[in-house]
């Protein structure tokens, strides 16, 4: 899904100028890693670390994952609590204090999730909803020319890179929570990523009626993420069957039999015929309702929803990101589209799209209590842009 225009959201690198926030978090990351990659034992590492960025084994760097499913490198189970611990330091390095703490919060819901489904899924494993199925991997040697890391599991995938000591891309990066909202003593309420939701609701809200025309994509919201966990996002991507989204499909007929079922009823829950996943399907030129076409509060809440999204990794690199959308000119040229209700309990869909930037948004399955929600740069997920540059000028 190529975006021309101007790259309000380019890469880290080429905004970064003299500050270097890249490198700042760049040696954060490459002191974690390396702490906890010396920690481990020898097999550990063999399935901990991969081959660098750029060889013959870049294609698994390029795999991510949302569901239950192998993500790919060194599970938390795997490891003992002072490994784990230093293998946490890494990914706090590469996060944001909210944004650790958000992942903490959706790692530990997988017990809630167990408890919610009766404790009945397994997953062909000892236990299906595990807080300690959630893989680490290096990708070359940390403090080289260019490495990477990416840590995953249920509704978690966090991936970037590194290059010259700077970081240079942190997309994809996904967020999920299953249940989106639970209950909490005294009437409170758990949601770890109501932000990514109340405020897209606020700004739907705002809108006057012509407005919401230009911004509807849909009446009814698809059920899930129409880009899915590929590897590039592309002009005419439809919304990709629950078993694509898994490492492999389930050797035992029993469990594929189970995801293929659940599949059949999101779309029945959505009531989505083919002509309806061609009517939502990705394109080249973003639809929806543009910010240029957004009254000034408009603009207000639609930047703090963008912040919902780019405040998820390191405070620096989140305010080189912010400042990219800080103009309104940045922003005039970024849309908004929508799918589905806005009132509570009605399942809903969002897109937001623009040169350099694609976030999605679900909350549809359980009720509309199962949100999902991605940041991607379609142009640079996985830093491949960045590295092509790197490429190219270690070749000269």
């Amino acid at each position: 899904m190529t975006q021309a225009g101007h790259d309000a959201s380019a890469s880290v690198s080429e905004r970064d100028g003299a500050t270097d926030v890249g490198a700042d978090v760049g040696a954060d990351l490459a002191a974690a890693a390396g702490e906890w990659l010396a920690a481990l034992r020898p097999e550990q590492r063999s399935v901990a670390s991969h081959p660098g960025p750029g060889t013959d084994g870049d294609a698994e760097r390029q795999r991510w994952f949302y569901t239950p499913t192998d993500h790919g490198g060194l599970t938390l189970n795997a490891q003992s609590p002072g490994q784990q611990r230093l293998g946490l330091k890494l990914l706090a390095a590469g996060l944001s204090e909210p944004g650790y703490v958000t992942v903490s919060t959706v790692m530990g819901l997988e017990n809630v999730l167990d408890r919610l489904e009766s404790w009945s899924i397994d997953l062909a494993r000892e236990r299906g909803r595990d807080p300690g199925m959630y893989f680490l991997r290096i990708f070359g040697s940390p403090g080289g020319s260019a490495w990477g890391w990416r840590f995953g599991g249920h509704h978690i995938s966090v991936s970037q890179l590194v290059i010259d000591g700077r970081v240079v891309a942190c997309t994809p990066l996904f967020f999920g929570a299953d249940p989106a909202c639970s209950p909490l003593l005294g009437g409170a309420e758990l949601r770890p990523l109501s932000s990514t939701q109340d405020l897209a609701i606020a700004l739907v809200d705002s809108l006057d009626e012509e407005q919401r025309h230009e911004m509807l994509l849909h009446p009814r919201a698809v059920s899930d993420l129409v880009g899915g966990n590929r590897a590039r996002v592309s002009d005419g991507d439809q919304r990709i069957p629950l078993s694509g989204l898994f490492r492999e499909r389930f050797g035992d007929p029993v469990l594929a039999a189970q995801v293929d079922t659940a599949d059949q009823a999101m779309e029945r829950g959505s009531g989505y015929t083919a002509a309806d996943h061609e009517q939502v399907a990705l394109t080249t030129a973003p639809r929806g309702l543009a910010a240029r076409h957004m009254s000034a509060p408009q603009r207000e809440l639609f930047r703090r929803l963008l912040h919902t999204y780019f405040d998820r990794v390191a405070a620096p690199l989140a305010r080189s990101h912010r400042a990219g959308y800080a103009a309104d000119a940045d922003l005039a040229d970024v849309h908004f589209a929508w799918a589905g209700g806005s009132r509570p309990g009605e399942p809903h869909y969002y897109r937001v799209q623009g040169p350099r930037l694609f976030l999605e948004y679900d909350n549809t399955q359980r009720d509309a209590n199962h949100v999902h929600s991605v940041w991607r740069d379609p142009r640079g997920d996985f830093g491949r842009d960045a590295l092509a540059e790197h490429r190219r000028r270690f070749r000269h």
